[in-house]
């Protein structure tokens, strides 16, 4: 085949330092703006970024140059430099070491951008922990509990 067509579409999740709510409302929408330009700016396609103030959520097309490890070191680590220079409340700001990431169907891009547009509401009735776990189980990613947390 002369050319590479690649669909590769991401939901990527990780969690503030410790779980500690750090992302306040006031600049909650900025960020997530400048995590989709990190994106664009490393040739993903950010579809949907959002999440509460203890955690990210982002849906994201991957180029198949880009590993997907380094696709989430560049996420994470350009928007905890953002929030560091630009958030003056959140001195000391960081992101947890690890992340959960899981591929998602064209089918189902909607739905996943349904969810992380009502984190907000979504969070009333459901702890992040929980959040968390269910796709590692509906994936059948195998995982010791006592690891997840860091």
């Amino acid at each position: 085949m002369a050319n590479s067509f690649i669909s590769c579409y991401v939901h990527v999740v990780f969690s503030t330092y410790r779980r500690q709510p750090s992302i306040e409302e006031s600049w909650r929408e900025r960020l997530w703006a400048y995590i989709g330009g990190v994106l664009e700016s490393a040739n993903m396609v950010p579809i949907c970024v959002g999440g509460t103030e203890d955690h990210c959520h982002a849906l994201i097309a991957i180029p198949g140059t880009l590993a997907l490890s380094h696709a989430v070191q560049l996420l994470k680590g350009g928007s905890s430099h953002w929030i560091r220079q630009n958030i003056p409340s959140a001195e000391g700001f960081a992101w947890q070491e690890g992340y959960g990431a899981f591929s998602v169907s064209p089918n189902a891009r909607n739905t996943v951008i349904a969810y992380i547009r009502g984190q907000e509401e979504h969070h009333k009735l459901r702890s992040f922990q929980d959040e968390y776990l269910r796709p590692l189980v509906d994936s059948g990613v195998e995982f010791d509990e006592r690891y997840v947390w860091g």
